[in-house]
């Protein structure tokens, strides 16, 4: 672990607040445009599959993008230091572009999903590099006032993806959803092209290959099993056990690769950082618990209470916009004192009392009661995400930037597919059990076996009263043993963050005059 000496030594370059806004723009807007390809989609996935066919390649769909988005994370983050920021963020946003246009020209399912599966790749270094270039532009005592739009974009895009999703379906071609955030993409390209301009050192080194591949093999077997068990095929199979030796095996051969690497994806003095490696767990337990919740509350809102698609994304508007406030504010209440650690930790606690509310919802709940839910579990969200990185950024060397950054970011995209899963799984069983037992005690027979098709909300909705009425009660109770189970993760989340050191933000008043350039330095590229 760096001294503090040596991590106020290394000053970051020296923006206006005018010039970091700029950047910050167009960081701001290649995130709304990956995060909102992504959750856009799948309001139009049912139109998809009438018009390709395919109805049993539907899951891969999605689990493509979010398998190689969590997969590359990591890497993105290395290649950054071997070939600049700069570079590397426009490359992300070309492959996600042309991807994306692949994507809407696709004539089958098998294309649709490999376009898929590259979109991801892009997308995953555009979630882990605007964190990385914006730790470059400004110390972290004035990232705290930035940090906070940024963890604003992804609430904004929770709603605006299924919002445009639901126009687009109704009144244009599903192709669209994959089209219509090209020109934001291409707009941020320009921004970044313009203004950012950040000091690059040509390295002569190597990439370190074995270690990117054991690492993506690893993550790929762990997000196959986490994606598809239960759907594609069952958690006691050959191929769950399979995919788990086989994830087990690859990620120790990465930390053999990582030790003997001249220069590692992930080094392994980053494990020996006590803030590191407790962020990392904390993000983990973070994204399992968030994600848990916003996946399944719209189910929640479409089935018992019979709201559109549109409507139920509508309705998570209080969650925005607490969580639009409150990374806001807390940012710079962060960037002012310098501290920040009571943020997450209270942030974690309220989020858990949200989930612990709406685990008391019932059928006939009213909707003001779930906008005031959200908000308390909105503001606990913009109170957590963002710190946790910019704590962590805060803890290492500015050359460990990157690959902290994007560690952090893959260990929370990877709770976010563990809590999708996991509380996927619950939830599944839950109603099941709950179905029969109500069926048996309301003497009405169940058809289609101990795991019934409900079909669609509509469909639901025109069964007779006596079998709507035990659904509805069915699903209730089932979504209620998901949001509970999210409790304790999120106080675990909490207890985990209360065993960090707090080390103040540091800022460029306190860091010392950086060292004399070293005339036999390698040169130095600007703008990369």
């Amino acid at each position: 672990m760096p001294t503090e000496q040596q991590i106020r030594a290394e000053a970051a370059p020296s923006f206006t607040h005018k010039q970091v806004l700029e950047i910050l723009a167009g960081l701001m807007l290649a995130m709304l445009t990956s995060m909102i390809s992504t959750s856009v989609v799948g309001t139009a996935l049912p139109t998809i599959v009438g018009t390709l066919g395919g109805q049993d390649q539907l899951a891969w769909v999605a689990s493509a993008t979010l398998l190689t988005m969590t997969a590359s994370t990591p890497i993105w983050g290395k290649v950054s230091d071997l070939y600049g920021r700069k570079l590397m963020f426009q490359v992300a946003l070309v492959v996600f572009v042309v991807s994306s246009v692949a994507a809407g020209f696709s004539q089958d399912m098998g294309q649709l999903i490999a376009a898929r599966a590259v979109q991801g790749i892009g997308a995953g270094g555009l979630a882990a590099l605007p964190q990385i270039i914006l730790g470059d532009v400004v110390e972290p005592r004035e990232r705290g006032r930035y940090s906070g739009y940024i963890g604003a974009v992804f609430g904004v895009s929770t709603v605006a993806g299924p919002l445009l999703g639901g126009f687009i379906v109704d009144n244009m071609s599903w192709r669209w959803t994959f089209w219509i955030c090209v020109p934001l993409a291409v707009v941020a390209f320009v921004v970044i092209q313009k203004v950012l301009k950040l000091p690059f050192t040509r390295r002569d080194t190597k990439v370190d290959w074995w270690g990117a591949t054991f690492i993506t093999g690893g993550t790929t077997a762990l997000m196959l099993l986490l994606s598809l068990g239960g759907k594609e095929f069952d958690w006691n199979s050959g191929w769950t056990y399979g995919l788990g030796v086989l994830s087990l095996a690859m990620f120790g051969l990465a930390v053999v690769a990582e030790r003997r690497a001249a220069d590692p994806i992930l080094p392994p003095h980053l494990f020996r950082n006590r803030t590191f490696v407790l962020t990392s767990v904390a993000s983990l337990l973070v994204g399992a618990a968030m994600f848990g919740a916003l996946m399944f509350l719209p189910q929640y809102l479409q089935i018992v209470k019979d709201m559109s698609p549109t409507g139920s994304g509508l309705m998570t508007l209080p969650l925005v916009l607490a969580l639009l406030v409150s990374s806001i504010a807390v940012g710079r209440f962060v960037s002012r004192t310098g501290r920040w650690k009571i943020f997450p930790v209270v942030g974690m606690l309220l989020v858990g009392l949200g989930l612990f509310l709406l685990s008391r919802l019932h059928v006939d709940s009213s909707l003001l009661l779930v906008g005031v839910d959200n908000a308390v579990l909105g503001v606990g969200l913009g109170a957590t995400m963002q710190i946790l990185i910019l704590a962590a950024q805060n803890a290492v060397s500015r050359a460990d930037l990157a690959s902290t950054t994007s560690g952090v970011s893959f260990f929370r995209s990877l709770g976010s597919a563990v809590g999708v899963a996991a509380f996927g799984a619950i939830l599944a069983n839950r109603l099941t059990a709950e179905l029969i037992s109500l069926a048996k005690a309301a003497k009405l027979p169940l058809s289609g076996g101990a795991t019934p098709n409900l079909g669609s909300p509509k469909a639901i909705h025109q069964l007779p009263a006596p079998v709507l009425e035990i659904i509805l009660e069915a699903f209730t109770r089932a979504m209620s043993a998901v949001f509970l189970v999210g409790v304790p993760i999120a106080v675990l989340a909490a207890v985990t963050v209360l065993m960090i050191k707090e080390i103040p933000l540091r800022s460029a008043r306190s860091a010392a005059p950086a060292p004399t350039a070293d005339p036999a330095a390698p040169p130095v590229t600007v703008g990369r």
